[in-house]
């Protein structure tokens, strides 16, 4: 380790020790000279008085030093930057919504006070900052900004790292950080948790120079993170209630045994019936992963449930749970099918009867050329690398090359992505009686054992963890596994596809993929069209759709017109094929009228419309808008135009409520031009309160 700067040199104390860059000569401060001696001490292998410190930090300072933390380290390294910022903050942006309002309003609080408050991801990752203009500047010398990752193994004792690492509130005051230059700090931190499960969701942090140490801080963060909590249990609440009522509805169409509801971050909301299930209300059920894609959940569903029973809800047209039904005995057997056992014949992509080339639908050239190709590679026995944008079918291709092979076998599919590394190798490899902490006391076949002369389809195989990848190789190149904590090798026949929605080229130049594994699995290829470029299949799928999903639901079959379809054609669909589903679900699901208007579009396929068509329903009766007060009244003009006179869905759009819509209407004399628009000024449902 290198030498510090001033332990045994004779020199005086430094009053501005540890303070990093401009900070020094902005804000100031002198460091605490006992705790300093104690860390000087600390990192040189000394012993350290139990008095001279609290043994919270000491203990902070052992993890530090144990995950070999750089004590004379000068700042946090910076984790996402650009694009990458953007998909983290994407990511956990219920989290950054819940916390906005607090962060605008404590931000203006905090101007002037050599304070700002922080909000990390729950991998110690800055999203948001806000506070005092001077600190916030300062902040950057030490990367104490947005992407700056602050873990305590990464960067050692901090407010942010410790608060995770404790799991627990923390307060880091000067000379208590574990690297120097990051001692002309102050920071308080508090977790937030997710309601019902208790995990972290990320941490608020309170940060400044050293005059700005306060104890009382520490109450101020723990408050702050529970109001962070409390929005999140609010807003959780009300999308339960409407999953729940979902659920319910369906449930009364069924002939069903029981009915589990789930929300969308893989918690168990409600069950009934005697369903069998390792997790209590508010718990997550094993093997969910908060947010992914429903038919990743189908494929890991507690033991005893089976893929076909699990169906998404969507209510206000989104995704908010999913519910599994499951069917009463003898159920849809010697005589006419129930709603649940249609359910279960028009289950998801991962429905094994759909497993052929003739059930993929497509005339479009781009998706006539991946067809033809599917076709010859069917019965070739060779590795497929699959790719494609999320929600293309890149599964449905996967069980089409294996439904169309002439040898059968089992098709064992596994989500690279889903688990940790040591779970994965248990998955894949599987393991003896005693292997690892939670293995099952019998032990268990991986999925190699299982596909063996078979299909084993390996999803998000970009995800696969680096050190993994040549283990999983040499499986494929010599055919033998060896189960977690055995040596006995155990032979395996099994035909590779993989798939992937990343540039695994680009994997391979960047250092995170094996070049010699990405031409193993790569030998064949077949690359799936997004739906952007399947110039004439959106009309064929939206009404395959609404066929298949009005039967799934037992509701009517509403009619897509050619409006409808245009609007479609003009959106860019970065979900692809499963957003057009659930699209597709949400209009059979929100309406009983007999044909799907424009005005019922989610925003963002309206936002893609080009500006004519938006503005055709009373072309030129809307003005020029010179003044700020004309601005308003042709802002709402043109809302109430574009959805036909429908005041709450033109109010959702300019982001006011109905009542003030109303009012406004009324303030500018708008009564004719809304009955022009095809509109009514009587109130739909009571005005809620302003």
């Amino acid at each position: 380790m290198r030498e510090l700067s001033y332990r045994k040199s004779g020199a005086p104390f430094p009053a501005e020790v540890g303070q990093a860059g401009l900070l020094a000569g902005r804000v100031g401060g002198a460091v605490d000279r006992a705790t300093y001696d104690a860390w000087e001490r600390f990192v040189t292998g000394e012993p350290v008085a139990a008095s001279a410190v609290e043994e919270p930090v000491l203990d902070s300072w052992r993890r530090s030093r144990a995950a070999g933390v750089d004590p004379i380290g000068r700042a946090a390294p910076v984790a996402a930057d650009g694009d990458d910022m953007e998909r983290l903050r994407s990511r956990h942006r219920e989290l950054m919504a819940a916390a906005s309002n607090l962060f605008a309003h404590t931000g203006e609080l905090m101007a002037g006070s050599r304070s700002i408050v922080l909000l990390t991801s729950p991998d110690g990752v800055v999203l948001d900052a806000a506070g005092d203009m001077v600190t916030l500047d300062a902040a950057r010398d030490i990367h104490l900004m947005t992407g700056g990752n602050w873990r305590e193994e990464v960067v050692g004792t901090n407010g942010i790292g410790t608060a995770l690492a404790t799991r627990r509130p923390a307060q880091i005051h000067g000379a208590q950080h574990f690297c120097e230059g990051i001692k002309g700090w102050t920071c308080t931190a508090a977790p937030i948790l997710e309601p019902g499960t208790q995990e972290i969701l990320g941490v608020l942090d309170i940060s400044g120079p050293p005059q700005t140490y306060q104890r009382n801080n520490l109450l101020l963060a723990v408050s702050l993170a529970h109001q962070i909590e409390m929005v999140l249990s609010q807003s959780e609440l009300g999308e339960r209630l409407r999953l729940l009522e979902q659920c319910m509805g369906r449930l009364s169409l069924a002939d069903a045994a029981g009915m589990v509801a789930i929300d969308r971050r893989g918690r168990l909301i409600h069950a009934t019936g005697r369903v069998p299930l390792a997790a209590g209300v508010g718990e997550r059920l094993p093997g969910l992963r908060p947010h992914a894609d429903i038919e990743e959940w189908a494929r890991n569903l507690p033991e005893g449930l089976r893929p076909e029973w699990l169906h998404p809800v969507v209510a206000g047209g989104r995704t908010v749970g999913a519910m599994v039904l499951v069917p009463a005995a003898g159920a849809g057997r010697g005589g006419r099918a129930t709603p649940v056992t249609r359910l279960a014949e028009q289950s998801s992509e991962a429905d094994p009867r759909r497993s052929c080339f003739d059930n993929i639908l497509g005339r479009s050239p781009a998706m006539r050329e991946a067809t033809e190709l599917g076709r010859r590679l069917a019965s070739k026995r060779v590795p497929v690398l699959v790719e494609g944008e999320t929600g293309v079918g890149k599964e449905l291709f996967a069980r089409a090359l294996h439904g169309g092979e002439h040898l059968g076998g089992p098709f064992i599919t596994y989500n690279c992505g889903a688990a940790s590394k040591e779970l994965i190798a248990a998955d894949l490899f599987g393991h003896v009686r005693g292997a690892f902490t939670g293995a099952t006391s019998e032990g268990r076949p991986g999925r190699f054992e299982l596909a063996h002369g078979g299909t084993l389809c390996l999803d998000e195989i970009g995800e696969m963890p680096l050190e993994l990848q040549p283990v999983l190789l040499r499986a494929l190149e010599e055919g033998i596994v060896y189960r977690l904590g055995d040596t006995q090798p155990r032979r395996v026949d099994v035909r590779l596809i993989a798939m992937t929605n990343r540039n695994l080229r680009d994997e391979v130049a960047a250092g995170h993929f094996r070049r010699d594994l990405y031409y193993r699995i790569g030998v064949t290829r077949l690359r799936i069209p997004p739906l952007r470029d399947r110039h004439g299949d959106m009309a064929l799928l939206a009404n395959h759709f609404c066929d298949q999903l009005a039967e799934r639901h037992g509701v009517v079959r509403r009619q897509l017109g050619a409006d409808v379809l245009e609007a479609l054609e003009a959106y860019d669909w970065p979900g692809n094929v499963r957003e057009l589903r659930n699209v597709v679900e949400s209009l059979l699901l929100m309406s009983s009228a007999p044909q799907v208007s424009v005005a019922e579009l989610p925003e963002e396929i309206l936002g893609a419309l080009p500006q004519r068509a938006a503005a055709a329903p009373i072309a030129g009766l809307v003005p020029e808008c010179p003044s700020l007060e004309a601005a308003e009244r042709c802002a709402i003009q043109r809302a109430v135009s574009n959805f036909q006179g429908n005041l709450a869905q033109a109010a959702r759009q300019l982001g006011i409520s109905r009542s003030t819509l109303y009012r406004k209407v009324e303030r500018y004399g708008l009564e004719d031009f809304v009955r022009a628009a095809g509109g009514s000024m009587e109130a739909e449902g009571p005005l809620p309160p302003e």
